[in-house]
């Protein structure tokens, strides 16, 4: 059963890294839910077998989540960084519209 848990989470964290890589449409909040129902399921499994040695290819797969986890890590910090670049550029632009340079730090430079 915690293979089958492991090959669910493998889906959906493969799906929103494709997904995340591609940057096309993409409904987050979806991924995050479903990843949330997983990682609960796969908690409480692990419980099951908490204390005891995991045979080699529950290992192996663990192993291979682990690096579907962290390609999907750097996914999400590589959109997230994009996501922060976007805001700033959008808060200068809105600063500058706002502004008419009348008391800018910039003003006596």
């Amino acid at each position: 059963m915690i293979i089958q848990s492991i090959e669910r989470l493998e889906e959906i964290i493969e799906a929103e890294t494709v997904a995340l890589l591609s940057r096309g449409p993409m409904d987050q909040e979806d991924f995050n839910r479903r990843k949330s129902q997983s990682l609960l399921e796969l908690s409480r499994l692990a419980r099951t077998v908490e204390g005891t040695t995991l045979d080699e290819s529950t290992a192996a797969r663990l192993a291979q989540l682990r690096t579907k986890l962290e390609r999907n890590h750097s996914a999400i910090g590589m959109h997230l960084r994009a996501v922060r670049e976007v805001a700033e550029i959008i808060a200068s632009a809105i600063k500058n519209a706002e502004s008419d340079g009348t008391y800018s730090a910039n003003a006596y430079a």
